[in-house]
């Protein structure tokens, strides 16, 4: 039984540059690319993007795959792509949420054969760890490796939201190349089928079999989807609270 794949760092990218001529005074390192056009942005200004470059997710949650747009980035290396699930996989925030789910599990006595007290929560733990990095590994770093995939999530930012929601579930079905190119998610689907299939030899045989193993990875399907859209929102979501948290500085980006 598979928890969710950490969710990993978020760039922003800068406003656009107005076509206004009293701004030509302004240096020319504040504009954009053309393809950055004023017309896509829906909802509020994002501010301090620069400082959101490995912003949390609700302040807690991992975010080091998001990259902010559709604009040209370096692809990265393959020792990039296993590093990246590395450091999600082993994020202080995952070792809680793993206690968390281990501890779910044991009140529900789910695998029973795991037994209940302190060595069973051990063994629960175990298994979702290695639930977590199998996923990682396989989603992130294996498979994205052998098909030059860029396992980063980049966020659209600029649409309207209901087509910004369908963009990020889509994700869980298209997948962006090394070369900018757009492919079946293979990662997605194979990659979490490869995690469940390895998780069947630290999991008790009586609770190995097909339906089990299916269910798991439409389950995770799910979690990563959602996920998807926590990534998408999160920056909208943040810029809010901010405004909340701070009113006084609600008008700052008009400033």
């Amino acid at each position: 039984m598979l928890i969710p794949v950490a969710l990993c760092a978020a760039q922003s990218a800068p406003n656009p540059a107005t076509s206004d001529p009293a701004q030509s005074a302004q240096p020319p390192a504040t504009s954009l690319p053309k393809h950055d056009k004023p017309g896509d942005q829906n909802g509020p200004v994002q501010e301090d993007t620069k400082k959101n470059k490995n912003d949390r997710m609700f302040y807690v949650m991992p975010n080091y795959l998001t990259v902010d747009g559709q604009s040209q980035v370096a692809p990265v290396s393959w020792k990039e792509k296993f590093a990246m699930a590395a450091k999600g996989s082993f994020d202080p925030y995952e070792f809680t949420i793993i206690g968390v789910v281990a501890a779910i599990r044991q009140a529900e006595n789910s695998d029973p054969a795991f037994g209940q007290g302190a060595k069973g929560y051990a063994k629960r733990y175990g298994a979702a760890f290695a639930d977590q990095v199998d996923g990682n590994v396989m989603v992130g770093g294996v498979y994205p490796t052998i098909l030059k995939i860029d396992p980063r999530y980049f966020r659209l930012g600029r649409r309207r939201s209901v087509y910004r929601f369908g963009y990020a579930i889509s994700r869980v079905l298209i997948a962006r190349k090394d070369s900018g190119a757009s492919m079946f998610n293979v990662p997605e689907f194979a990659g979490n089928a490869t995690a469940i299939a390895i998780s069947n030899v630290y999991y008790p045989a009586a609770d190995r079999n097909f339906s089990a193993n299916f269910n798991n990875w439409g389950v995770q399907m799910g979690l990563d989807a959602f996920g998807n859209e926590l990534k998408e929102f999160w920056p909208d979501i943040h810029s809010r609270l901010r405004k909340w948290r701070n009113p006084d500085r609600k008008h700052i980006a008009n400033d």
